[in-house]
């Protein structure tokens, strides 16, 4: 089975969620592509919260909206996003969504790991993937932990601030 390049992909998906204000979220790798719920709460309309009401359902009114991702929507994410890339001499801050997707991709692609799921919650992250061998990793860290790697990919590609 051939490896995807991950710190694109996520990098193209970073870069849609951001567009749309998402910062938690859940993200799950699907064989045509990716599933994120955003964690962000959503308050649902008057006219859907009445009609909860006089059916009866008193219940949490949070809604959650979700995004799917299929691979040639990230593809053509991804052309989009080479295009709008950040101009040479500007620094490149780890801080952007897409930034922090594309170094936890760049860490998958670096142990020729699968991703299975991603957890981003405002601190702290929760990655679980597959090795080459089957065996799967859970992963709960900072997110200022992958930081280190950033900029070692940073230097690699030879940008300077």
């Amino acid at each position: 089975m051939a490896l995807r390049q991950y710190d694109e992909e996520l990098r193209a998906i970073g870069q849609a969620l951001e567009a749309k204000g998402v910062t938690g979220f859940e993200l799950y790798k699907l064989e045509a592509g990716y599933f994120v719920k955003d964690l962000s709460e959503h308050t649902p309309t008057f006219h859907s919260t009445l009609r909860d009401w006089l059916r009866g359902q008193r219940h949490s009114n949070i809604e959650f909206a979700t995004y799917g991702f299929e691979l040639e929507d990230v593809e053509e994410l991804s052309k989009n996003g080479r295009a709008l890339r950040t101009k040479q001499g500007q620094p490149i801050q780890f801080t952007d969504l897409s930034n922090m997707l594309r170094t936890i991709g760049a860490y998958l692609d670096s142990k020729g790991a699968e991703l299975i799921e991603l957890h981003k919650r405002p601190i702290s992250m929760t990655l679980v993937y597959r090795d080459k061998s089957g065996h799967e990793y859970r992963e709960e860290r900072p997110v200022s932990s992958f930081y280190n790697f950033f900029l070692q990919l940073y230097v690699k590609r030879g940008r300077t601030e």
